[in-house]
């Protein structure tokens, strides 16, 4: 008999014997399935036994059960599908979430209160850019996923396991495996002239952690961070949940406007966060001469510079700008990397390049708090770098992205009339499309939900401002969608839109 079926007639037993009182059988069956599923006994998506087995094993007949799984479809807490039984069909955790985006639960009554910086991350959750659902297209953020070599990575994998000690099976150090760390620096002296040791490099499981790490280790309640406006909604929540007092300055056609940036008598801010190869959302690259006057001002005002160069591979595969990193000689540049968006999201592995004063501090929050990526996964992710796979792997990905950003855009002229994308080269596995005539942020949201009933997403531009909204639009991701599928749906927009 299925395992399945074993556990869940075992619960359903135990529960039905509770209920002798109730005359009708089935009302009795009924209820003990329901208080089953109810007190999650019964697992959302498990299995329930086939009438035939469930009736023998309770010594009934097997109408009681028909008749008791009838009445959990109509309660919606079973489906039925044919051919595959009937499933547990219960989301506790849903209403869970809707209490939480309610309102903050007080606790003060029954137990010790939340810390005033755990309430602060947990006001600005709605902040980060999450999708709780697969759908793919257009969802920004995602690499050409059907072109990663996945039978390269399995094979690696595998012969990480065949030859792996008991020794290997221990706590690693909570900065990473030096193998990985040394084949990083390495493939970040090729690609971006970037010049690191591996005592100074960060394994981490994304560029949030990183962030995470940075602000933790750096920022106190009300210290100052500069910050590009629009940017990662997910940057600006991170800092803002750490308490600090952001500065938002807006981006000119060379990068972040360094005239509004403030003075040292003003704000004296500890750390200044900028995506010059390709700023996020609005595409700019930053030109060399505003990286060296962005060097020359963090020096005067003794801030460090966050250089999150996100998909830098992409911006930079045609023309190359050298890193701020590179031109800064003070060592107060954190260089910030991750492979989640450029072989996919659900590796989990980025890094850092940290200055040889703050890496005590980082090391000491890692081993107290996230310890460390799995060793395997670094070690596979070294010897993908060190095969050379990883080349391979990113000119085939933009020579893919290519054709689809180039279609994307082509279809979305022809077939949606009432929104543009923005005119730039190609640099990054996202669009960035606005209205024809600006709309509200009502108007926005709307839309975003009439692509959702078309099982089409895309991120609001209005998110990513750190303070009051300038611009509304639409950010997609082309990069995971193909050909066939991109001209399907950019149809359906039309229709819709």
């Amino acid at each position: 008999m299925n395992t399945n079926y074993i556990f869940a007639i075992e619960r359903i037993q135990k529960e039905f014997a509770k209920n002798t009182s109730e005359k009708i059988i089935y009302i009795s069956l009924y209820k003990a399935i329901k208080q089953c599923i109810l007190n999650t006994e019964l697992p959302n998506g498990w299995l329930l036994p086939a009438t035939r087995i469930l009736a023998n094993a309770l010594k009934i007949s097997r109408t009681s059960v028909l008749k008791a799984y009838e009445l959990l479809i109509l309660e919606k807490l079973i489906v039925s599908k044919s051919g595959s039984g009937n499933k547990i069909n219960y989301h506790p955790e849903e209403k869970i979430k809707q209490q939480q985006h309610t309102s903050l639960p007080d606790f003060s009554s029954k137990y010790p209160e939340i810390s005033e910086k755990g309430i602060s991350y947990l006001k600005n959750t709605s902040i980060i850019n999450r999708l709780d659902n697969d759908v793919i297209a257009f969802r920004p953020g995602l690499p050409p996923l059907d072109v990663f070599p996945i039978n390269q990575w399995k094979k690696l994998l595998n012969s990480y396991w065949r030859h792996i000690k008991s020794s290997g099976l221990s706590y690693s150090k909570s900065t990473g495996q030096l193998e990985l760390k040394k084949s990083i620096c390495n493939y970040l002296n090729v690609s971006r002239n970037v010049k690191c040791k591996p005592t100074r490099l960060v394994v981490t499981s994304g560029s949030l952690q990183s962030l995470y790490l940075i602000a933790n280790t750096l920022i106190n309640k009300g210290d100052a961070v500069v910050l590009e406006n629009p940017l990662f909604p997910n940057v600006h929540s991170v800092f803002r949940s750490s308490q600090a007092k952001l500065i938002a300055i807006p981006i000119d056609n060379e990068g972040i406007d360094i005239k509004k940036l403030p003075s040292k008598s003003d704000e004296n801010p500890k750390l200044i966060h900028v995506t010059p190869s390709n700023q996020y959302p609005l595409g700019v690259k930053m030109s060399l001469e505003r990286r060296k006057e962005l060097v020359d001002w963090a020096s005067k005002n003794s801030c460090l510079i966050i250089e999150n160069d996100y998909e830098n591979e992409i911006a930079n595969y045609v023309e190359q700008v050298p890193t701020i990193y590179s031109l800064d000689n003070e060592d107060r540049t954190i260089y910030i990397g991750t492979f989640n968006r450029l072989l996919h999201s659900s590796i989990r592995l980025g890094y850092m390049i940290v200055p040889s004063y703050l890496m005590p501090a980082v090391e000491a929050l890692l081993e107290h708090s996230h310890r460390f990526v799995a060793p395997s996964i670094q070690m596979v992710m070294d010897q993908f770098i060190e095969k050379n796979y990883l080349y391979q792997h990113i000119k085939n990905s933009i020579r893919v992205a290519k054709e689809r950003h180039d279609l994307f855009k082509i279809l979305f002229a022809t077939h949606v009339k009432t929104m543009h994308i923005q005119e730039k080269p190609f640099s990054s596995f996202h669009v960035l499309a606005f209205f024809n005539t600006e709309k509200t942020l009502k108007e926005e949201a709307e839309t975003i939900q009439q692509l959702k009933s078309l099982n089409i997403m895309a991120y609001p531009l209005s998110k990513c401002y750190v303070d009051e909204p300038q611009k509304t639009g639409l950010i997609f991701g082309y990069a995971a969608v193909r050909s066939a599928i991109i001209k399907k749906n950019i149809e359906k927009m039309g229709r819709v839109l």
